[in-house]
C-alpha cells in the first residue's frame, strides 16, 4: 500500500515501478474538491487503460455532456478528447453515513487509442476551447478575440472560411468543429493578424 497524494506523485514512474507489464486501472471514489485536478493527472500520465471514479453527479454530467446542452464545456471536452466516457450509475444520498447533500454518479472513462478527431495543433485547441468556454454567453468571434488576442475581424473570417456563422457560440461546437476552427488560425499568416 502506498499513502501521498496523488497530485504530488509521478504517476508514470509509478506505475511502471509498482505495476511492470500489467494493465493499470483505476478504481475510486474522489474527493468531490479535487475531481477535476485529480482526473486530469490520471488522464495526462497516459498509463491508465480505464477509470473508474464515483464523483459528483453534476461534475459527471459535464464530463459526458453533449454539444448545445447546458452541461457542456471545456473540461468534458479535455476528458472527451481523451476517454470515451460513460456514466455508469447514479449514487443517490440516501447510501451515504453522513448523507451528503448531493447525488453521486460513477463514470467510466476508457482511454482512447487516438484522438476522436485530428488537429495539427492539440495545444492550439485546447487554448481555442477555453477561450470559447471562458466567456461562454458571448459569441464565438468576441471570445476568440478576448481569449486568444486575434483581431474581430479575423475570426470572423477564420469562421466563415470554416462554414461557420460568425454569430455562432462555442457552447454549440463539437470537437470537430473546434479542430476546424484551430486548424484554420494555425494556418494563418501572422502578417496576416
Amino acid at each position: 500500500m502506498l499513502f501521498g497524494d496523488v497530485l504530488k506523485q509521478d504517476l508514470h514512474a509509478l506505475v511502471g515501478e509498482c505495476f511492470p507489464g500489467l494493465t493499470p486501472v483505476v478504481c475510486a471514489n474522489l474527493p468531490y474538491n479535487v475531481t477535476t485536478p485529480v482526473l486530469t493527472a490520471l488522464i495526462e500520465s497516459g498509463c491508465f487503460e480505464r477509470i473508474t471514479v464515483m464523483i459528483q453527479r453534476e461534475v459527471a454530467r459535464r464530463i459526458c455532456a453533449s454539444p448545445g446542452t447546458a452541461d457542456y464545456g471545456a473540461f468534458g471536452l479535455f476528458v472527451q478528447w481523451h476517454c470515451e466516457t460513460e456514466i455508469l450509475f447514479d449514487v443517490p444520498p440516501s447510501c451515504f453515513v453522513p448523507q451528503p447533500k448531493v447525488t453521486s454518479s460513477v463514470i467510466r472513462l476508457t482511454k482512447r487509442e487516438a484522438p476522436p478527431v485530428s488537429v495539427t495543433d492539440e495545444a492550439l485547441l485546447f487554448r481555442v476551447i477555453r477561450a470559447a468556454f471562458n466567456q461562454r454567453r458571448k459569441t464565438l468571434v468576441n471570445a476568440l478575440n478576448v481569449g486568444l488576442g486575434l483581431p474581430k475581424e479575423r475570426v470572423e473570417k477564420v469562421l466563415i472560411s470554416c462554414g461557420f456563422d460568425p454569430k455562432i457560440r462555442g457552447e454549440v461546437l463539437d470537437l470537430g468543429g473546434f479542430a476546424k476552427i484551430t486548424d484554420e488560425i494555425h494556418s494563418l499568416d501572422p502578417a496576416d493578424l
